[in-house]
């Protein structure tokens, strides 16, 4: 019903079309791209370009009224060249995709009938989304810094959301924008109080050099927190295995079960990957948080040293705040160490 702003600006959706299920999409308009809060990050974008290749709804509301409306959907699509489709029964494409998986897909719009036989011809001969190389386009290319305190953290870029950096600062801390690639020793020249590996689009075995670094972060006791993808390159460092999910997970409402306290929390979650249960048992890691629907892997612990990550996304953008409480864990381990 919410969320599209921050979904369709979200990195980890980059080269994909996005389906949303609630039948009427757009009433509230698209806020300005421009505002930034006094870090310079965006108020309410979670990366500076619109992110999907296209976009899939029931019904497009023209006409919008909020408060904060600088636009609307619409014009949003036509400005960033992104192209969308109306008039689909989602809800039963969304069964498709329930039983046949996530799958490759075209968008078709014409005046007169679509050669069906054409565009399959054509979907054919396009790149397959597991083979694309997506850190070129999602991550920066050169080093960011917001805020101006001595202590910092240190966020590796593998289509960070902007929602990442504001928790940081919300910590109290610098936060250091560096690029997915970023060799280990780079980091820590920063003299980090931790690091981050953000979420991101893709195959978390496209990220060699990043699963380079988060071994040596383990290795060293650096504390660090991954986050979705960066949780999967975190769980392959400490020799877990990782699989690509059949439907992933997708959406503002995945319940997650914390071991530690048996309580349900309510997740917003985006990752088409997800690390292998059984490859636990013979990991450097713990279950944290398992997935109260599919009992997939959902939250790690390191067994020694000070090394966390969650599948989900604990920066709540656009929410649920259930899990922010994340970052505080992160805190705990750079004040422990």
């Amino acid at each position: 019903m919410v969320g599209y702003t921050e979904a369709l600006t979200d990195p980890s959706y980059n080269g994909q079309i996005l389906t949303l299920t609630y039948p009427l999409v757009g009433n509230y308009g698209v806020p300005d791209p421009s505002a930034k809060d006094e870090d310079g990050i965006s108020k309410y974008f979670e990366s500076d370009v619109m992110q999907i290749r296209g976009l899939v709804v029931h019904e497009l509301s023209h006409t919008a009224s909020h408060w904060n409306m600088h636009m609307t959907l619409d014009e949003w699509l036509f400005n960033e060249k992104v192209p969308g489709i109306s008039g689909i029964d989602t809800r039963e494409l969304t069964k498709k995709l329930r039983n046949g998986g996530v799958m490759m897909a075209a968008l078709a719009v014409s005046d007169t009938p679509i050669n069906d036989e054409e565009i399959k011809q054509q979907l054919n001969q396009a790149p397959n989304y597991n083979s694309e190389q997506f850190m070129d386009r999602v991550s920066t290319k050169q080093e960011k810094q917001f805020g101006s305190e001595d202590e910092c953290i240190v966020v590796v870029d593998t289509g960070a959301k902007n929602a990442i950096i504001r928790n940081v600062r919300d910590l109290g801390y610098k936060a250091i924008l560096v690029p997915w690639d970023t060799p280990f020793e780079k980091i820590m020249s920063y003299n980090p109080k931790g690091v981050v590996l953000s979420s991101g689009p893709g195959d978390p075995q496209n990220c060699p050099a990043t699963i380079d670094t988060a071994k040596k972060l383990i290795e060293t006791n650096t504390p660090t927190l991954g986050i979705c993808l960066g949780a999967q390159i975190i769980g392959i460092a400490g020799n877990t295995e990782t699989y690509k999910l059949k439907y992933g997970h997708r959406g503002q409402n995945k319940p997650c079960i914390n071991l530690e306290n048996n309580q349900v929390y309510v997740t917003s979650q985006n990752h088409g990957y997800g690390i292998k249960p059984e490859s636990l048992a013979n990991s450097d890691f713990n279950l944290w948080f398992t997935n109260a629907d599919d009992k997939t892997v959902e939250g790690i612990k390191h067994k020694k040293q000070n090394c966390i990550a969650v599948q989900f996304h604990p920066e709540a953008a656009p929410g649920p705040f259930d899990c922010k409480f994340v970052f505080e864990e992160l805190k705990k381990l750079m004040e422990k160490k």
